[in-house]
């Protein structure tokens, strides 16, 4: 008999608790784990790579567990050009990468990842955080399904080689390996370079057998895809202020929760800005490194090369930039 009014009272309790939960609203249910994939062609050890792996921690445990970062570096999903576009049709949903989704999707703001048109970092979160700026990323939500969470500064492009470059005359004949974009090409060819475009993945390869001569990037480039070991000289040209972005598709971001939604825009802002102050504070100690692993340091006659280049700006922004001229850009 015991055993009977036990069971039943079981049986009542258990009948209560299945009754309260058809009540409750989904919210308060076991949450569904959502899954982020952030892809990136640079390696893991390369800041964008530091601060998308940042950013993963710092959601795994906001979130409690409820969304889940998976990280694929290295290009092992492909391209940048690829990466991008898969962001765009939501193959997958982050990117931790380049100025590529303004190139692909708002070319005519292309000037905020162009070599000698930005000054230094301050100058560029002011263009950035501005009219031009917030312009440019409307125009890469609308065209490429994509939103901006956090920008990352990743130093000045500088200049490798296997000859030593002083000024724009030692770049006559140098296959310089480039990433396929034409307003760069047109910028370094007036310089005298010979571009040789060539994807991300595929940069070391380039430089090893001699398919390029030299390459430009930011020093995080430099040091990770390991060029010291291809490259005898390093030219401090600072031809360009290097970002990257921690970038998702904008759908998939509007079907998050409201609750995911902060999570994910406070941490992408947030390991941005952890990412560029690795950058800001650490820059010199990665020359100092790259010195160390045999590279030699060259500081050149940066502002002849900047003369030189000039001719190309110019005609950029009136054939191709022309939502603005060079002058506004410079006034912010």
């Amino acid at each position: 008999m015991k055993r009977c009014q036990a069971t039943a009272i079981w049986v009542a309790i258990l009948s209560l608790v299945c009754a309260v939960a058809i009540g409750l609203p989904n919210e308060a249910l076991a949450k569904e784990t959502v899954t982020i994939r952030i892809a990136s062609a640079f390696e893991p050890l390369h800041i964008l790579c530091r601060s998308a792996d940042k950013f993963k921690t710092m959601v795994e445990e906001r979130s409690n567990g409820e969304i889940k970062v998976e990280l694929f570096f290295g290009g092992v999903m492909g391209s940048e050009e690829e990466v991008t576009e898969a962001v765009s049709i939501k193959a997958v949903e982050m990117q931790a990468g380049g100025g590529l989704p303004i190139q692909m999707y708002a070319p005519k703001y292309y000037f905020l990842d162009s070599p000698y048109v930005i000054k230094d970092w301050e100058h560029f979160k002011r263009v950035f955080n501005g009219d031009l700026g917030q312009k440019a990323q409307a125009e890469v939500l609308k065209n490429g399904n994509t939103m901006y969470l956090g920008v990352v500064y990743r130093g000045l492009r500088h200049f490798t080689s296997n000859k030593p470059v002083r000024t724009p005359a030692d770049l006559k004949g140098i296959k310089l390996r480039l990433p396929q974009l034409p307003t760069w090409v047109a910028v370094w060819k007036e310089l005298g370079a010979l571009p040789v475009p060539i994807a991300l993945t595929e940069l070391f390869t380039a430089l090893q057998t001699g398919v390029a001569d030299a390459s430009e990037g930011d020093v995080t480039q430099i040091h990770s895809f390991h060029l010291y070991e291809v490259q005898k000289y390093l030219s401090l040209t600072g031809h360009l202020v290097q970002t990257g972005a921690l970038t998702i598709n904008k759908p998939f971001f509007d079907s998050l929760s409201e609750e995911h939604q902060k999570i994910v825009k406070e941490a992408g802002l947030e390991a941005a800005e952890w990412g560029s102050q690795q950058i800001l504070s650490g820059e010199e100690d990665i020359i100092e490194d790259l010195k160390a692993k045999g590279m030699e340091v060259i500081t050149p006659d940066a502002e002849a090369f900047r003369e030189k280049a000039r001719p190309a700006v110019e005609r950029l922004f009136k054939e191709q930039w022309t939502v603005t001229t060079w002058d506004e850009v410079l006034s912010y």
